[in-house]
């Protein structure tokens, strides 16, 4: 079920076209040919549909999310909002296979989920651990290669490449525990690129960091998806959400309602779904992201 946006206020529409506003105002947020967009961030991509039927998650006992169908075309840039509760991670959990469904069943069009590549949410990752950005950067290789496969020269000059893409070139030596949040982010978003992933998963990735790595790392999104990558986010700034995703899946209404984002997105649908600006916890880690969690 789609709803059409009758229902978005003009003080809506204003706050969204300053976001846009704002957010172009970066140099790095420029077109293909300008900042982190134009750098090298991976290869061209063609994932296959992700199809979800009647999928019904549970955790603790209880179903958080219910009979959910919905499908992420191939390429597409969706959003995933909703308030807390209501299965915004467990979803992504379930997307990339480290969650089982309780019913229904999760169509991937044959690819492996080790081809799915999960970014959690900052605060549930131990930076306590005296490793250095490089080589959290570097076990992003470790799905694509195996864990005991050597990472070896050709690998580490791709982990330089990436941390030069998210703008922390010359910081590979640091430790991650000196690392401001935002900083932080950007290793992970550093080790995402280094996945080279035909589909990527965000769980709240512009939670308690600054309005320039904000920028910085949309544009890397961007640049995702003009690679043809698959691309699904979680996130709690409904403008941000207005202003750069086309899809959204909104879950904590009922039913589920997902499609253009300018028809989900109404100020009387957020309402009805009890949106609000916090930012959810975290459930949980995907596989890669429990290794980075002891390592870390």
């Amino acid at each position: 079920m789609l709803y059409r946006n009758h229902g978005q206020s003009a003080a809506s529409s204003s706050s969204v076209s300053d976001r846009r506003n704002r957010l172009a105002a970066y140099p790095r947020r420029g077109g293909p040919g300008r900042g982190l967009v134009g750098r090298d961030l991976g290869f061209d991509v063609t994932p296959p549909p992700i199809r979800l039927d009647r999928v019904t998650l549970r955790r603790g006992g209880r179903d958080v999310l219910h009979d959910l169908t919905v499908t992420f075309t191939p390429g597409s840039l969706t959003a995933v909002a909703g308030p807390n509760g209501s299965g915004k991670s467990t979803l992504l959990q379930a997307l990339c296979g480290s969650l089982p469904v309780a019913s229904g069943r999760i169509d991937r069009g044959g690819m492996d989920t080790r081809a799915m590549a999960l970014l959690p949410q900052e605060g549930r990752l131990d930076r306590t651990f005296p490793i250095c950005c490089r080589d959290v950067v570097a076990l992003g290789w470790t799905s694509r290669m195996g864990l005991f496969r050597r990472i070896g020269r050709e690998q580490y000059a791709a982990v330089d490449r990436a941390l030069n893409a998210v703008g922390l070139d010359g910081l590979g030596s640091r430790p991650i525990g000196a690392l401001s949040a935002g900083q932080f982010q950007r290793v992970l978003f550093a080790r995402t690129i280094v996945r080279d992933a035909p589909v990527i998963l965000l769980d709240e990735p512009f939670s308690a960091i600054d309005a320039t790595t904000e920028a910085d790392l949309m544009a890397i999104v961007r640049g995702w998806h003009q690679q043809g990558r698959t691309i699904v986010v979680v996130l709690h700034d409904l403008d941000l959400i207005r202003a750069e995703f086309p899809d959204t899946l909104l879950l904590g209404s009922d039913p589920c309602v997902w499609g253009p984002t300018d028809g989900i997105l109404t100020t009387r649908v957020a309402r009805q779904a009890r949106l609000h600006n916090r930012v959810p916890s975290t459930i949980g880690l995907s596989a890669e992201d429990s290794v980075v969690e002891k390592a870390a």
